[in-house]
């Protein structure tokens, strides 16, 4: 099995639509099994769709409209509204995966519920079978480990406690905590029986996914490792890479991404 999470930072990227069709090359190219993505915009102008949730350009949508155009996989989906952005943008997170989606559902693990707060944080979660095992997927978009008004550990513990602990269950996101500082919101994740995937792959990186200052990391000047996939049960991982960095792949966001390749048991 093959999987991306990434930030995309999407409609507020320079040089945008090449950007985006660039990624759909990409994941044609790869030709993942799933895809996590967050900061997933569309604009408070743009028109709905048929169903009154998606909006024309909302980024998941015109996304899978390039991929399937060249020739790429055809994904089943689910995005949700997380909050408004300067009053321009409705941002959320999103699942793509070629599996049948069983079952959707979203909620909120930020102190505050309102959709005008740039600090709301709200989870979007999609149930698959594979290989006749039902699994939860999880798109994170999470905050600061540091955060007085809405601390990271508060949202962690609400994310934990929304979780069936008896499937198997993939988190993939931004969790704006540097895996490479102890005792802060990486190790608080890890100590509730989480797996890192990058720990657990027999090859990788450096795991960089974040070079220097981006918002919310004002005066950063190292490589973060703050882009994730995790696992409540240990699995066999082949491979851990950072994509999107320049070196493997073009810059497409401001975050880098993570491609992963495990493998789940029959």
């Amino acid at each position: 099995m093959r999987i991306l999470t990434l930030n995309t930072h999407s409609w507020r990227e320079e040089n945008q639509e090449e950007k985006m069709s660039y990624l759909a090359e990409i994941i044609k190219e790869r030709d993942y099994d799933i895809i996590a993505l967050q900061e997933i915009n569309q604009s408070t102008a743009s028109p709905y769709l048929q169903d009154r949730h998606l909006r024309r350009d909302n980024f998941m949508v015109v996304l899978q409209q390039l991929i399937e155009k060249i020739g790429g996989p055809k994904y089943n989906s689910f995005w949700d509204l997380s909050k408004v952005v300067r009053d321009e943008y409705e941002e959320g997170s999103a699942i793509l995966c070629k599996m049948p989606i069983t079952h959707t559902s979203c909620f909120t693990v930020s102190k505050s519920r309102d959709r005008d707060d740039v600090k709301a944080r709200k989870i979007v979660k999609v149930t698959v079978t594979y290989k006749e095992q039902e699994i939860d997927l999880y798109s994170c978009h999470l905050g600061w480990w540091h955060d007085e008004i809405e601390p990271f550990e508060y949202q962690c513990d609400r994310l934990v406690e929304e979780m069936d602990s008896d499937k198997l269950s993939l988190l993939m996101g931004d969790f704006n905590n540097n895996a490479n500082l102890r005792e802060e919101g990486y190790d608080y994740l890890i100590d509730k029986g989480f797996y890192d995937t990058y720990i657990l792959a027999g090859e990788k990186d450096q795991g960089v996914t974040v070079q220097g200052e981006i918002a919310g990391w004002k005066g950063n000047k190292v490589g973060l490792r703050i882009d994730l996939i995790l696992v409540n049960k240990t699995l066999t991982v082949k491979s851990s890479k950072v994509i999107f960095n320049g070196d493997y792949k073009n810059v497409v966001s401001d975050h880098y991404g993570v491609e992963v390749e495990l493998e789940l048991e029959d």
